[in-house]
């Protein structure tokens, strides 16, 4: 079951499997409303799928096992308009309106002008979880504390990421990767002039209180507009794209689940890692690549020191230690998401087809894993093989 990344024409999918994490309050189904949109095939169906900053991710993996049966390839992405996002009442102030409108709708016209601000879901404190009310960063930020992430080891991962995707864009990597618009042919969010003085002179983002808050804006990822998309095929759907399309082999995947008041928010791919590799009888060492998604630097930093934690693979992810040394430069090879942004749905597609590409470069049987960290102290990671 590979999975593809088209540079060539488009293809048309047998299938298509979209996400979306910031609902759209007028559409319920995003997979087929933006095919439809597209005014592509109307014979094609679509479904959407929904898991946090893995969505796209686990698009894939629904595809996977959807394969065969005249389904032979699927396009599966994600997209996400951060900026603009639908404005919604809560429960119990749109039931008062819609009691209204039922029984007089000048009434409820004017109850809509008298709305107050208590009576809106509004992402005041950016994307909070739903449970604890608390942001993503401002979880991290309690994590980054009980791993001792320091603020010097987070600018500095954040620094490789901005300078490596740099490198990527001025070496040609993601000119076949991204699609140029009229106003915008080159990524804008990775910066070329940041520096690690730039990085340690910002402020704290989320811990502004205490004085010893590490994650700031520079070291996060931005919140972005964004859509991404890959290939899931068999061998026989493979062959409807253009030859020498770089594709890999999807080995394996898992998705892993924490307690989110007790273990870290986005500490779910320590346990999703370990128990993948030790499934395989695999060590650090047999993965050429790891494309691992940049919530937040401290966020790779934490599930890096996590995994490599012979205490916490034994107790938490409940495989053996033995799996050797962790090589850093291995990481992200290209950047991550903390220079080149996170639109929650299209994260898990863009991840992907980074290191589908990646992957395409090296000899055949380089192993390579992607993992994704989600709201809800979830995780997803797959295993891939270039073939």
């Amino acid at each position: 079951m590979p999975v593809v990344q088209e540079m060539g024409k488009l293809a048309e999918p047998d299938l298509v499997v979209w996400g979306s994490v910031i609902p759209n309050l007028g559409w319920s189904n995003i997979a087929r409303e933006v095919w439809l949109d597209a005014k592509l095939n109307p014979n094609v169906p679509a479904f959407s799928v929904v898991l946090a900053c893995s969505t796209s991710m686990t698009a894939c993996f629904a595809a996977a096992g959807m394969l065969g049966g005249g389904l032979n390839l699927i396009m599966v992405g994600g997209s996400e308009v951060m900026s603009r996002p639908s404005l919604a009442l809560t429960p119990e102030a749109s039931k008062r309106l819609t009691d209204l409108f039922a029984q007089d709708a000048a009434a409820a016209l004017a109850a809509l002008g008298a709305l107050a601000p208590t009576d809106y879901v509004l992402p005041t404190k950016g994307w909070a979880n739903r449970l604890t009310g608390r942001t993503m960063g401002d979880h991290m930020e309690e994590t980054a504390k009980a791993w001792r992430i320091s603020r010097e080891a987070q600018d500095d991962w954040a620094l490789k990421s901005h300078q490596r995707a740099i490198a990527g864009w001025d070496s040609g990597f993601f000119d076949d990767l991204v699609i140029a618009l009229p106003e915008l042919a080159r990524d804008a969010n990775p910066r070329a002039d940041t520096s690690a003085e730039r990085l340690s002179g910002l402020k704290p983002a989320f811990d502004r209180e205490s004085g010893m808050g590490s994650l700031t804006a520079g070291n996060s990822s931005p919140i972005t507009d964004g859509a991404a998309g890959c290939w899931v095929s068999n061998e026989e759907g493979l062959q409807r794209l253009p030859e020498g399309t770089a594709h890999v082999r999807l080995v394996d995947f898992e998705i892993s689940a924490v307690d989110l008041h007790t273990e870290g928010l986005l500490m779910a791919p320590s346990y999703a890692i370990p128990r993948l590799l030790a499934r395989h009888q695999l060590a650090f060492s047999d993965i050429a690549l790891w494309e691992i998604h940049e919530a937040f630097a401290a966020q790779v930093l934490a599930n890096v020191a996590a995994i490599t934690d012979p205490n916490w693979v034994r107790e938490k992810a409940g495989v053996s230690p033995e799996m050797g040394n962790f090589d850093w430069d291995r990481v992200n090879p290209n950047g991550g998401s903390v220079a080149i942004g996170h639109p929650f749905g299209a994260t898990g597609a863009r991840d992907l087809s980074q290191a589908v590409k990646e992957l395409w470069a090296m000899p055949v049987g380089s192993l390579g894993i992607v993992s994704i960290c989600a709201d809800g102290g979830q995780g997803t990671v797959a295993l891939l093989e270039r073939v």
